[in-house]
């Protein structure tokens, strides 16, 4: 293609990929789904390289397909046939931190962990942290509206963007929001792009709020179950308390039972679930109430964390989770999120479905905002899963609906979800997305076929 060369020539030396053994490396992200080729690879470095590739591929009529650290779970970073993917993992600045103002401005490549870790040195913190948070970035997240182990408090992604810059598909830059706690002028453009999965525009830096960081260690429990069902039923019985976890996450057996044939955690045959809580230092007396609630609710075994350190050890039994899970074959990774109210039923949905399509089911949960992460396990050597695990998907999905849920509480759409999106959205709906897509990728070059 000639007009390549002359991206080649706008941008600087060694930015522009086009050795097919480098580029098939960013075709992908964590899903099964195979790739489309690229006809380039884009290292940007500055806005301007986003710019005169947005430029570029408008003129030419080339799709774009945005990408961070490749650590989607709904193939939203998936390549197409002959796009440009535009990696965004070398803007890795940190361009402000301000503690006056409790705010930092951050690159699209940032680690999430490395601009949490730069705020404690403030006694500030960042507030979303994904479980792939040493390895995810901020633009990700932000494409993603990513949630993560803390979001039972502190809200998901979004919930701590206070304004962008985004490059349009046609090169033009924009800022949204503010750097000020409120502000209401016009639309919210702000949270428009934020879970837009690449498909608006291309964020290339965020103004994002930081949080006082606890000043005392926090004070974790680990509660074992002898059924998913009534560690459910522990959540609902902490949630109706008014406890304030700051993490409150669930695990099923399957999911144990793969930690423990990797690790050796040493899972006793009669636990069923087990349910990770933490209560920061300041409420201490939330840790000593969840901790009572599950031993109401059937809890076999209470841990209570003495020192930092216990505390690092249970929190990274639920941090090995995924990996774990990916040892037993290819994986189909699911995420709906349902009323907090209605979880113990959800928990029951997904358990019917495993039996009645005779699949392997991992769940995991941030179960203190309804969010469950079922993980569907199939044959590795297969291209994508078998008839009886989109059976089994599809049940789960259409049970989250019936219980007032969503198909996606914190990976996105990307590629996975379409095909159920219109069961959420309804046709009207579906039309207002397409006319918001229109106004801002009018050619639908960014991201085309993902999200919407």
């Amino acid at each position: 293609m000639n007009a390549l060369a002359d991206l080649v020539d706008a941008l600087p030396a060694g930015r522009v990929l086009t050795d097919p053994d480098v580029t098939g490396s960013y075709a992908r992200d964590q899903t099964f789904l195979v790739p489309g080729t690229p006809l380039c690879v884009v290292t940007a470095q500055t806005r301007d390289d986003v710019v005169t590739t947005l430029r570029w591929a408008t003129e030419h009529r080339v799709p774009v397909v945005p990408r961070g650290a490749g650590t989607g779970l709904a193939g939203g970073a998936t390549a197409v046939d002959g796009c440009v993917t535009l990696s965004l993992a070398r803007m890795t600045a940190i361009r402000e931190l301000s503690p006056a103002d409790e705010i930092a401005v951050a690159e699209p490549g940032v680690i999430t962990a490395d601009l949490d870790r730069a705020a404690r040195e403030h006694g500030l913190m960042y507030a979303p942290d994904p479980s792939s948070y040493e390895i995810s970035t901020i633009g990700g997240n932000l494409a993603t509206n990513a949630g993560g182990l803390r979001c039972v408090k502190y809200g998901v992604t979004r919930d701590s963007v206070l304004g962008l810059e985004v490059v349009l598909a046609d090169g033009r830059v924009i800022s949204t929001g503010r750097r000020t706690m409120k502000g209401v002028t016009g639309y919210d453009l702000t949270g428009l792009f934020v879970g837009s999965e690449g498909t608006l525009g291309v964020i290339t830096s965020a103004t994002l709020r930081l949080r006082r960081a606890p000043t005392l260690p926090p004070v974790t429990i680990a509660a074992e179950f002898p059924s998913l069902r009534a560690a459910g039923d522990a959540v609902a019985a902490i949630v109706a308390a008014g406890c304030r976890p700051s993490l409150l996450e669930l695990m099923d057996r399957n999911t144990l039972k793969a930690i423990d044939d990797w690790k050796n955690i040493g899972l006793e045959p009669g636990v069923q679930a087990m349910l990770i809580a933490q209560a920061e230092g300041d409420t201490p007396g939330d840790a000593a109430e969840m901790a009572r609630l599950c031993e109401r609710n059937g809890a076999g075994f209470v841990a209570v964390s003495s020192t930092p350190e216990e505390t690092e050890e249970l929190i990274g039994i639920r941090r090995l989770a995924y990996s774990a899970k990916e040892r037993l074959g290819a994986c189909l990774v699911e995420d709906v999120c349902v009323p907090r109210s209605v979880l113990p039923d959800m928990i029951s949905a997904v358990e019917r479905a495993a039996v009645r399509h005779d699949v392997l089911i991992c769940t995991i949960a941030h179960a203190g905002d309804g969010n469950l992460h079922p993980v569907f396990v199939f044959d590795r050597s297969l291209p994508e899963p078998p008839e009886n695990v989109w059976a089994a998907a599809d049940e789960v999905f259409h049970a989250a609906l019936d219980l007032g849920g969503t198909l996606t509480g914190e990976h996105g759409v990307g590629l996975l979800k379409r095909r159920w999106l219109g069961l959420e959205n309804g046709p009207v709906v579906s039309e207002v997305q397409r006319g918001i897509k229109q106004v801002f990728d009018p050619l639908g070059i960014l991201n085309p076929g993902k999200a919407i």
